[in-house]
């Protein structure tokens, strides 16, 4: 008779166990989606901001474009040929 009611607790507990570990792993799995959900959601958002850039990026360059001043022929000065020692000048001396 003994053995009966041991039997039996044990079978409550590992029913009772089950269902812990079922809720435990149920409440893992909604966090695990939500932020799989929101990544999902970030992920557009980024995408829909690097496609509006681009969309700027062409439009700023038609701007510069189309506000940039026609080039005359005009010659600037010939520069002056820089002398050997000028990498020697950007090293400090000590």
């Amino acid at each position: 008779m003994n053995d009966m009611m041991n039997s039996g607790a044990l079978n409550i507990a590992s029913l009772a166990f089950s269902l812990v570990i079922l809720v435990v792993g149920l409440v893992a799995w909604f966090f695990v989606n939500r932020a799989s959900v929101k990544a999902t959601q970030q992920i557009a958002l980024l995408e829909a901001i690097l496609e509006q850039q681009k969309r700027q990026t062409v439009l700023l360059r038609r701007i510069c474009e189309a506000n940039e001043p026609e080039e005359e022929a005009v010659e600037a000065p010939a520069a002056k040929p820089q002398e050997d020692d000028g990498f020697i000048r950007l090293v400090a001396e000590r």
